[in-house]
């Protein structure tokens, strides 16, 4: 994959550096990543904002993955743009309103933006969300038999890394999936045949799962935004594909057992 030929200085900010996303933009963009987190060599807090300037000198452009806080996101991008950066991607997710108050505040930067709207990641399962529950052999979520293409995280990094090296994605949002939607039994299912571990699934009501992402210390606010997602997976209302990754990449997304072949379930 082409790099760094759309932008004249090499240097990308990278923030959520240590994060799915950012730690595979930060890879593939080697040199040329500048990674920022609260615990990389360049200090970025968005509860911070003395952080903010010292990440930004010198770069023209910066991968975004947002804080929980709209507003900070809009004193953020001003910023960016009057240190000198020209280009911002920003990670939203699939089923982002119009009126996202995060994908404002990019577009209106006034400089050259991409939006990137990935499905649930398949790395969920092995490195985040999902992960305890599945080692521990029993996963419990409100999505019933609903389908989800979910994508693999290295898509969704290919992808922000075109878009910040190479010309012709300003302006566009893509909508990132991908190639197959998968029910979370048959998800499971197929990470078994992996693993050889069983693991039980359960359909659990949204309050219930709403009540236990609260207990394990999830904001009330993210709680009802993830619990809102299961249940749109419940509902059929994201079971359909999107075809970013092709438009951007030129390829098929990978699959769900190009997933389970490099992750840790392997």
């Amino acid at each position: 994959m082409s790099t760094l030929s759309g932008i004249k200085s090499p240097t990308v900010l990278v923030l959520g550096a240590t994060g799915k996303t950012g730690r595979r933009v930060t890879e593939l963009l080697g040199q040329a990543a500048r990674p920022a987190s609260r615990s990389s060599a360049t200090k970025f807090d968005w509860a911070d904002p003395a952080t903010w300037e010292p990440a930004l000198s010198g770069t023209t452009a910066v991968y975004v993955v947002p804080p929980e806080n709209p507003a900070l996101l809009a004193d953020f991008v001003p910023l960016a743009v009057k240190s000198g950066v020209t280009r911002l991607v920003l990670l939203s997710m699939r089923g982002a309103p119009a009126d996202d108050p995060f994908e404002a505040a990019i577009k209106d930067s006034g400089v050259e933006w991409t939006i990137l709207r990935p499905t649930w990641f398949m790395q969920n399962f092995d490195e985040d969300m999902f992960a305890a529950p599945v080692q521990h052999g029993e996963l419990a979520v409100p999505a019933g038999q609903g389908i989800h293409p979910f994508i693999d995280v290295v898509d969704v990094a290919e992808v922000a890394v075109t878009a910040l090296t190479e010309p012709g994605h300003a302006g566009q949002t893509y909508e990132l999936s991908g190639p197959e939607s998968l029910s979370f039994p048959e998800m499971l299912a197929r990470i078994v045949a992996v693993t050889g571990n069983p693991v039980l699934y359960t359909d659990v009501a949204p309050e219930e799962f709403a009540a236990t992402l609260r207990g394990l210390g999830y904001p009330d606010e993210i709680a009802d935004l993830v619990t809102m997602l299961l249940v749109r997976v419940r509902t059929g209302a994201e079971a359909h594909l999107s075809d970013g990754v092709q438009r951007v990449l030129g390829r098929e997304p990978r699959t769900f057992a190009d997933y389970l072949g490099s992750s840790s379930f392997a």
